[in-house]
């Protein structure tokens, strides 16, 4: 019986069914827990949030509608209309804003707590609610890499087979095969370049 189980029966005499019922599933959900921990851990060295190990990235994938072969972790936020391409690789804790439409392609890696917003409320903040929220449709080409901690505003295009480096703010418009990192987001070099 859990803490909470107990001091409830304590406070209030003989626990009700609804209070066993938690607690036989409360029971089963941490033995499930523990062993799929172990099983993971085994086999891919790794531990998860609750959620990612009932959901299957793959499935939830096909489920919003998403590209052949695309993985989204049970942690990413999608909401609007979202497009993503085949083979694309959605990790954890991303965010993806589709509310003014937002499309990525084929073949990305959009990694661990990436932000891609197509609106925003800078005007109705600053205009103390009386502007609208701001709109426009933003998109990340076919084969491009978004490093850890991303932020991408809202109307950006980033180019074709790009490579956006971890912790940048993408404020702009990014040309096809560009490296480029920063806050702001500047065009480093080209991707297979010296650079």
């Amino acid at each position: 019986m859990t803490d909470i189980g107990k001091r409830s029966r304590d406070a209030h005499g003989a626990g009700s069914e609804d209070e066993e019922g938690t607690d036989s599933l409360l029971f089963r959900l941490r033995r499930f827990w523990s062993r799929r921990q172990r099983e993971v851990g085994d086999q891919w060295k790794r531990t998860l949030p609750l959620g990612d190990y009932v959901v299957d990235r793959w499935e939830k994938a096909r489920a919003l509608g998403f590209g052949e072969g695309v993985s989204v972790y049970d942690t990413a936020h999608v909401y609007g209309d979202v497009q993503v391409g085949a083979n694309t690789w959605i990790g954890p804790f991303v965010l993806l804003d589709g509310s003014g439409g937002l499309r990525i392609g084929a073949n990305c890696s959009i990694s661990a707590g990436v932000q891609i917003y197509s609106h925003d409320t800078v005007a109705w903040a600053t205009s103390g609610g009386r502007a609208p929220y701001a709109y426009s449709a933003t998109v990340v080409g076919d084969n491009c890499y978004l490093g850890p901690h991303t932020v991408v505003a809202r109307g950006v295009t980033i180019g074709d087979g790009c490579v956006i480096g971890a912790g940048s703010l993408v404020l702009s418009d990014i040309p096809s095969g560009s490296k480029a990192y920063g806050t702001p987001c500047r065009v480093a070099g080209r991707v297979g370049g010296d650079e």
